[in-house]
């Protein structure tokens, strides 16, 4: 059985994971006959967002004990993750992406990367393993790797950063799947695009059964 690591970036889409793609991730995992890991940062967060408001709030919160909530307790932290025993890799979306994950919400391409996270990415990446990336998420890859294909979706600002920072980016609409054979990268755009849990559940299933299939 394959077997991949998921990698979050707390809870909640404002400044955590993005829970509907994280839960979705998980279901084609398993729908698609491999099993998954969850891992996440043992880290603060960058801050912490009223979701019903929108507002910032006054308090401080883990990455690591967030992302537990959707993992419900069976996670791991990412410092512990070892790309040997891993088929593949990947992340899912929300603003904790750019935000605890690397500084992209802030610095766009001269964001910085968290070491953990570059990490695991850059060691699967000598692996030849897969490396897959919702939403937001290919800001961090095009990061790493620089010349790498790849998608956000459609959204100007994002495509001319992720360009800056050497990716060749390709503009795709829903369920979209953008695949690097070389460099064996798997990006789908999700929540980038205006998107409804349909549209992101097709997206995620097709990323997950593209990934599979070069294993």
């Amino acid at each position: 059985m394959k077997k991949f690591a998921v990698v979050l970036a707390g809870c909640g889409v404002y400044d955590g994971a993005e829970i509907q793609e994280a839960t979705l991730t998980m279901l084609a995992i398993m729908k698609n006959g491999a099993s998954y890991e969850i891992f996440a940062p043992d880290i603060g967060q960058h801050h912490v967002i009223n979701h019903l408001t929108g507002k910032e709030m006054n308090e401080k919160r883990n990455v690591l004990v967030e992302a537990a909530r959707i993992a419900r307790g069976q996670i791991r932290p990412l410092s512990k993750f070892d790309a040997h025993s891993a088929d593949a890799i990947i992340f899912p979306g929300g603003f904790g992406v750019a935000k605890n994950l690397c500084t992209f919400a802030f610095e766009g391409a001269d964001c910085e990367v968290n070491p953990e996270v570059a990490s695991a990415i850059r060691t699967m990446d000598q692996l030849g393993k897969p490396i897959g990336a919702l939403c937001i998420s290919p800001v961090i890859v095009a990061k790493l790797l620089g010349d790498v294909k790849l998608t956000i979706g459609d959204d100007p600002g994002t495509v001319a950063a992720v360009e800056k920072m050497g990716a060749h980016h390709r503009k795709t609409t829903h369920g979209e799947v953008t695949i690097d054979k070389k460099r064996n990268v798997f990006t789908t755009p999700c929540y980038m695009l205006d998107a409804n849990i349909l549209d992101i559940a097709n997206g995620v299933e097709n990323i997950v059964k593209a990934m599979m299939a070069s294993m």
